[in-house]
């Protein structure tokens, strides 16, 4: 027996064996599973749509597809209507302004009567505002009247959620509906074509097991979480007058990197950025700094040190070397590059990120006057005294393992550095105020290190 799914790089149906054995999960995480689903979202730009995460496990994926899409984020949230006797047992699920959807064959056999049924929506609906208050706060529901909302979540079983959800946004004005996901049952891809303009999906195995085993890293979203990510997007910097985003492709041993350079008038240097995950261009928070540095007169390379087929290896992800060199054969493309050569650069690396910026800049030694660490691991770098450019380890406060890293690499480093910590901050900065509080300390690191 085969079932249908598609490829993460078109959307394009491809034919797999079924069952499919889950062995390693298809997603390292909700951000990578968020990357993916955003390449096949791209066309999308152009409508400039909104992006909707049903909380909680929805949101890190819609973040991520909201920051590739330079879209606003919101959320629609809905809660799972549980039967009396049995609340984990999920008989329908009930949504903003009061859209609720139910299976009426369990209603029926779970012989409910109407009074019972009022009285089950009217506590789930305090539920419900009780949410909507912990993750939204004082914020306004973003405007959907006209536009096109992208509805996303981890993930598709049942989709009694996406229903209630997809209609929510429609009473809410929107003109279009997508939902989109990373992994769905294709019985409920189906029923939801009904519901929603589209349905896309990076995988629709024949037998989905559980949402949770298609991921690597399937921990439980909190609220918290779900607020410092709507927080983070509500209020991105606008990029100043006159600036040049342009696509690029950097060749690297034997393939081609994809990057988006950022150009803009009377430029005081190029920041180069590189991510742990191989996906500089789709972390919403790379973006979010690399705005901050826009607005300081800087401009910005952001592109992938690793293809996408490389970065299903967790291995390529630790490899050092490979992240190394490839950020220097970007560096060198960049040097290559019409009105670039003159210019003074730095590299911001996160994660393995960071251990590969400082190999690089040890490597390239004085073309490179500045590294920024954010959340890194730079104990993991190569020959750290050989680096001599100033260095910035910036980590949080409450990320302890990799504070008493960071410490370490620090007394190796011969060069002059300085290790910020940002309070209470976590490994991902998600708490309010800790990523615009990264660049700003970025910033002034370059303007006090970033010289022609």
């Amino acid at each position: 027996m085969s079932s249908t799914s598609r490829d993460s790089g078109s959307g394009a149906l491809r034919s797999v064996d079924a069952p499919r054995p889950i062995e390693p999960p298809r997603f390292s995480d909700r951000r990578d599973a968020g990357r993916q689903l955003a390449r096949l979202l791209e066309r999308f730009r152009v409508q400039r749509p909104v992006i909707l995460g049903i909380p909680r496990g929805g949101v890190p994926v819609a973040a991520e597809v909201a920051g590739v899409l330079q879209a606003p984020l919101d959320v629609a949230v809905v809660r799972k209507i549980g039967a009396p006797q049995n609340p984990e047992y999920a008989i329908g699920a009930l949504a903003e302004g009061g859209v609720h959807v139910l299976s009426q064959r369990a209603v029926r056999a779970l012989g409910i009567t109407d009074s019972e049924l009022q009285s089950l929506l009217h506590r789930v609906q305090a539920d419900l505002s009780e949410r909507v208050q912990r993750v939204r706060g004082p914020r306004e529901p973003v405007d959907l009247h006209g536009r096109t909302a992208i509805l996303v979540d981890d993930g598709l079983a049942t989709g009694r959620s996406a229903m209630a959800a997809v209609a929510s946004l429609r009473k809410r004005g929107a003109a279009t509906v997508i939902l989109a996901v990373p992994v769905a049952a294709p019985e409920s891809i189906a029923a939801l074509r009904e519901q929603a303009q589209e349905v896309i999906c990076v995988e629709a195995p024949g037998n989905l097991w559980s949402v949770g085993a298609w991921y690597e890293d399937f921990t439980p979203t909190s609220d918290r979480e779900v607020a410092a990510l709507l927080a983070a997007n509500a209020s991105p910097r606008p990029r100043p007058a006159q600036t040049d985003r342009i696509a690029c492709r950097i060749p690297a041993d034997s393939v081609q990197l994809a990057g988006e350079l950022t150009r803009l008038p009377g430029m005081r240097g190029i920041v180069l950025f590189a991510h742990g995950s191989g996906s500089s261009r789709f972390s919403p928070r790379n973006r979010q700094i690399a705005d901050s540095l826009t607005q300081a007169g800087y401009a910005t390379l952001l592109f992938d040190l690793l293809t996408p087929a490389e970065e299903n290896s967790r291995t390529n992800v630790f490899d050092i070397p490979l992240l190394a060199s490839r950020l220097v054969s970007a560096t060198r493309w960049l040097d290559e590059t019409d009105n670039e050569a003159e210019l003074p650069l730095a590299y911001f690396g996160a994660s393995t990120g960071a251990a590969a910026a400082l190999t690089a800049a040890a490597e390239l030694n004085d073309r490179i006057s500045a590294v920024v660490s954010r959340g890194g691991r730079p104990d993991l770098a190569l020959n750290l005294a050989a680096v001599r450019a100033p260095t910035l380890l910036i980590v949080g406060g409450a990320d302890d393992q990799v504070l008493e890293l960071n410490r370490r690499a620090q007394r190796q480093l011969r060069c002059p550095s300085e290790l910020s910590v940002i309070p209470g901050a976590t490994h991902l900065f998600q708490e309010p105020g800790a990523l615009e509080r990264v660049g700003e300390l970025t910033t002034q690191w370059l303007d006090c290190h970033l010289q022609s």
